[in-house]
């Protein structure tokens, strides 16, 4: 890449554009955050972007809004619509608007990639046609597996971390006095 492409990515989540950046800056890309839609549309109304991500929801302004605005004032620049809260509702409103795409969290790396490309090759006002596919049985039971999998294991993690840190509490003076003893051993003994 000659030039740096500077991506936008608005979420009132942090961590989405940090995990964004994770992926595209080794790219090459610049990646840069605003937590909300105005920050957003200020941010696009002084600087130039190559692209932009938009949560749907968030506080004050949504998503859908956002990409409205931006695509008002410039039709040119790919948008793509990001949540965890895809409808079809929601979709048809960003097709007619004229988005580039609507993925759906959790990312994968790959999704990420792939959208970055898909979207700045695509033609202006192009919807990405993986984003637009419905989807399929086996698509929809891996999401709903996936989603069911995330939620064991956050709860599982939920109930353990209070078990692992009482075993911390009460186990490790116990380690911490006999790491003590060991190394006080040792010293008498080299004497």
């Amino acid at each position: 890449m000659s030039a740096t492409k500077r991506i936008l990515v608005v979420d009132d989540d942090p961590v989405v554009g940090k995990s964004i950046d994770r992926v595209l800056a080794p790219k090459g890309y610049a990646v840069i955050t605003a937590a909300n839609g105005e920050e957003a549309l200020s941010r696009i109304a002084g600087e130039n972007y190559d692209m932009v991500y938009t949560d749907i929801r968030m506080p004050g302004m949504d998503g859908i809004e956002v990409a409205r605005r931006i695509k008002a004032s410039r039709p040119w620049l790919p948008v793509l619509i990001v949540t965890g809260f895809g409808s079809e509702e929601n979709e048809a409103k960003a097709r007619a608007i004229g988005v580039s795409g609507f993925l759906r969290k959790p990312l994968a790396p790959e999704a990420i990639e792939d959208s970055v490309l898909g979207a700045m090759t695509a033609p202006e006002a192009a919807w990405a046609p993986i984003a637009v596919a419905p989807l399929k049985a086996a698509d929809t039971r891996r999401s709903k597996w996936l989603t069911a999998r995330i939620f064991a294991k956050n709860a599982v993690l939920f109930f353990a971390a209070p078990v692992v840190g009482l075993f911390y509490v009460l186990i490790g003076p116990f380690v911490g006095l006999g790491l003590l003893a060991w190394t006080g051993m040792k010293a008498l003994l080299k004497r």
